[in-house]
């Protein structure tokens, strides 16, 4: 089979599905550790990691059901990967 089409699809949907369960235990397990610790940090990883799987949750939401085109699906993951990534990064940063 060919990676067009059908099975193009099937395999997306594989991955965006993978990603999300991934995406949602590092998220679970990161807010699980800011609830112990009390660390700020730690929860703000939690929420940056959170809104990169939500993004990918959209994307897919996006794509699949709305039929409004692939380039809007990849700028909404896009829009929330960037976000995502600089809650992450200021989680690094800040102080507890």
């Amino acid at each position: 089979m060919t990676p067009t089409g059908l099975g193009l699809t099937t395999l997306v949907t594989l991955l965006k599905t993978v990603t999300l369960l991934l995406g949602g235990a590092i998220t679970y397990f990161a807010y699980e550790a800011s609830v112990r610790t009390g660390a700020r940090s730690i929860r703000l990883l939690a929420v940056g990691f959170g809104v990169v799987t939500v993004g990918a949750l959209v994307a897919g939401i996006v794509d699949t059901l709305l039929h409004v085109g692939t380039m809007l699906a990849l700028v909404a993951e896009g829009s929330f990967t960037a976000v995502g990534f600089a809650v992450i990064l200021y989680s690094l940063y800040v102080e507890d």
